[in-house]
């Protein structure tokens, strides 16, 4: 592992770069602000290295920024309805985006931690988190953890942890955008996807709330479940896209509860790579960054709307209110785990 300053924070904090790879050569950039993820480095199809994630030259835009570029997002990932939630009982009130919503935690966010280095070696890194009670709205002092390794398989292993000495919530994710042409190289939009769901969580409006209904994706186009490019269908009339400007939707997937399984695959002709997302999440949020707006990006890129797509592996949105949806509950005594990989290969 190679680690080196990144910069400084507002309050005055040094934050870290750290790299590890792989034996095949697969390079993946951290910082410890955020537990972000700022380059993964795969090879094509004539075994040259592209950057496949969006990302920043300066902590200063990793601050400043609103597009959470490949960060971890907790403690809950998504949205919850009316930024407020029972838990315990006990009604806590979160933090309100322009909608009323809660997104991504809010301003004090996960995103925002500087992160603590647990340990290292040439292809692993584990960064820690304590989280104080009620510091995002939500009861219990969190102890919180995240693993990033790279495999044997050439895949990027990503396993969070995390207990709390009160009931609280537990939903991470991280937030990177793949572009796999390559994050400087335009459109997403002519790129491959699958997502192996038969069913979607509908929205209610702009706000991008779930309804609380399980719905098929069949005859509709949120179904991916036979591969076709991205953009095929995303300027459809559909209300779901017509609300998002896109997709920004949770999909249901077709696995079994907590086992690590296939969930979705997407892949470039133009680049030769494909990446597969593994997980033991319930649900995946599929976004095709349809709000990025002329963002000055790393290494002199300008980014636009739709460079990059996200495959956040999760509970589903505002599930600590709907009862029909897998519970984000995290009891004291419990650990919170679970896993996500995206493994790279060349077709």
């Amino acid at each position: 592992m190679e680690s080196r300053i990144f910069g400084t924070t507002k309050t005055g904090a040094e934050v870290t770069l750290y790299t590890i790879q792989n034996e095949h050569g697969l390079t993946l950039s951290v910082i410890d602000y955020g537990a972000t993820i700022v380059s993964l480095r795969v090879p094509d199809k004539e075994k040259q290295f592209r950057d496949v994630v969006l990302g920043y030259d300066s902590l200063k835009q990793y601050e400043e920024g609103s597009y959470y570029f490949g960060a971890v997002i907790g403690r809950n990932a998504n949205r919850i309805s009316n930024a407020s939630c029972v838990i315990d009982k006990r009604l806590y009130e979160l933090e309100r985006n322009e909608y009323g919503n809660n997104l991504h935690s809010g301003s004090h966010g996960f995103h925002t931690a500087i992160w603590k280095l647990e340990s290292g070696s040439d292809t692993r890194i584990t960064l820690a988190y304590e989280s104080p009670s009620m510091e995002q709205g939500f009861p219990g002092t969190m102890l919180a953890k995240v693993t990033y390794e790279l495999t044997k398989e050439d895949e990027l292993l990503i396993t969070y942890e995390a207990t709390s000495d009160e009931e609280t919530v537990a939903n991470f994710t991280n937030h990177a955008y793949f572009n796999l042409n390559g994050h400087a190289e335009g459109s997403i939009e002519g790129q491959y996807l699958s997502i192996y769901a038969s069913y979607y969580t509908p929205v209610v409006n702009k706000e991008s709330i779930p309804t609380g209904d399980i719905k098929k994706v069949l005859d509709t186009p949120m179904d991916f479940r036979r591969e076709h490019k991205i953009g095929d269908q995303i300027e459809d009339k559909f209300d779901q896209l017509q609300y998002a400007g896109g997709y920004d939707h949770n999909y249901v997937l077709d696995k079994a509860e907590d086992a690590m399984q296939l969930a979705a695959v997407a892949r470039s002709k133009e680049s030769g790579i494909v990446m597969e997302v593994y997980t033991t999440c319930p649900g995946i949020q599929f976004y095709t960054g349809n709000f990025i707006d002329d963002c000055d990006g790393k290494d002199g890129a300008v980014y636009h709307k739709r460079q990059g797509f996200c495959l956040e592996t999760q509970y589903f949105p505002n599930a600590i209110n709907e009862v029909k949806f897998p519970s984000p509950l995290l009891s004291p005594g419990e650990m919170y785990q679970s896993t996500t990989a995206y493994h790279f290969l060349i077709k």
